[in-house]
């Protein structure tokens, strides 16, 4: 097989899965993190991502926004598994000729960055290179012994929900680009700034993680009160809610109509239906996508006030069925998808 016709997915599952096998807590790689040993009754999160310059980041991005975005992405899949992040480490490989007033502006914001989540960097490394800038994070949180949130514990009857609005970053990096504009004077700098500056969703992540704690405590063996699959929305909507299917062996059903908008992508919509592919398959939301029981509505309706979070449900997951689709797509704007086969971003080679 050329390397060429190995993608992100395929390399992951045929190369190194089979390197995971003799640790439980490494979850067949197939969640946003792995899970360590307790440790006085806390289980250990860790989680490493790689971003490189002109793939992850824009090479005329300003330091702060890469600074952020790095380590962003680590926290928001810390925030995917409910663990409450605790430190980090660095490695950075530095381009030739790199300013020292770029280095400093990225350190800065880091430290604003890890000060909002109060975390520490705790080791790392730094390396010259002829190539472009590579920066990788890794992420240490926390959480109780057995509260781990996971993406292979979804099951067909649940309501799925997603945080926030959608959609927002993927329409940022067009304006970045420049192959996007507006017919009216709407916020395009909001919609930018969600691309460059991810906000990891740790406190929803915590509550959901916190939420199943109290039901094991209290000896619950009902499960259907618990928040069940989540996984933090990196690749795209679609995308991430087809690997908890994956991971869960069953199917998916959303109606586009219910997707949270903000103002600006709404308007953005109105004014050109197509970009709904955009908004679907776009990616870098860094949004939680999670599913549990119907009964639960309730439940989810006060862990959206206690974390002052817009929570907002857009589908269920159904029992698999001979369709090889594995996410079912209903809604007005279906008609203006031109392929129902799109992936989200796939690293390939």
């Amino acid at each position: 097989m050329a390397s060429d016709d190995l993608s992100e997915f395929d390399l992951i599952a045929r190369l190194f899965e089979p390197l995971s096998r003799g640790h439980q807590g490494a979850l067949g790689l197939l969640d946003d993190a792995a899970i360590l040993p307790p440790l006085n009754d806390q289980e250990r999160i860790v989680t490493t991502d790689c971003l490189v310059c002109d793939v992850h980041f824009r090479r005329e991005d300003p330091p702060e926004s890469v600074a952020s975005k790095a380590l962003g992405v680590n926290l928001s899949d810390l925030a995917a598994m409910g663990a409450t992040p605790e430190a980090y480490t660095l490695a950075l490989s530095i381009p030739r000729g790199c300013e020292n007033t770029w280095l400093e502006a990225f350190a800065g914001h880091l430290q604003i960055v890890q000060d909002n989540y109060g975390i520490s960097l705790i080791g790392g490394d730094t390396v010259s290179t002829p190539g472009p800038m590579t920066i990788s994070i890794t992420a240490i949180g926390k959480c109780a012994h057995g509260s781990a949130l996971k993406r292979s514990t979804a099951q067909p009857g649940d309501d799925i929900y997603v945080s926030g609005t959608i959609g927002d970053a993927a329409l940022g990096l067009k304006v970045l680009q420049e192959t996007l504009s507006a017919a009216t004077d709407i916020s395009l700098d909001q919609l930018s700034e969600r691309y460059q500056y991810p906000q990891a969703r740790t406190k929803l992540g915590q509550a959901l993680s916190e939420t199943n704690t109290s039901q094991i405590n209290l000896s619950n063996t009902n499960n259907a009160s618990l928040i069940r699959a989540c996984c933090d929305i990196s690749d795209g909507l679609i995308a991430d809610l087809a690997h908890i299917c994956t991971a869960s062996e069953c199917q998916a059903e959303i109606d586009t109509d219910l997707i949270p908008l903000s103002a600006s992508a709404q308007e953005l919509l109105l004014q050109d239906a197509p970009l709904i592919e955009t908004i679907l398959f776009g990616g870098d939301d860094y949004e939680l996508i999670f599913t549990t029981a119907p009964d639960n509505e309730a439940l989810i309706q006060k862990l959206s006030l206690q974390t002052q979070t817009q929570i907002t449900r857009i589908g269920r997951i159904t029992q698999p069925n001979d369709d090889k689709k594995t996410v079912i797509l209903a809604g007005s704007y279906t008609d203006y998808l031109s392929s129902s086969e799109q992936n989200g971003f796939i690293h390939s080679w």
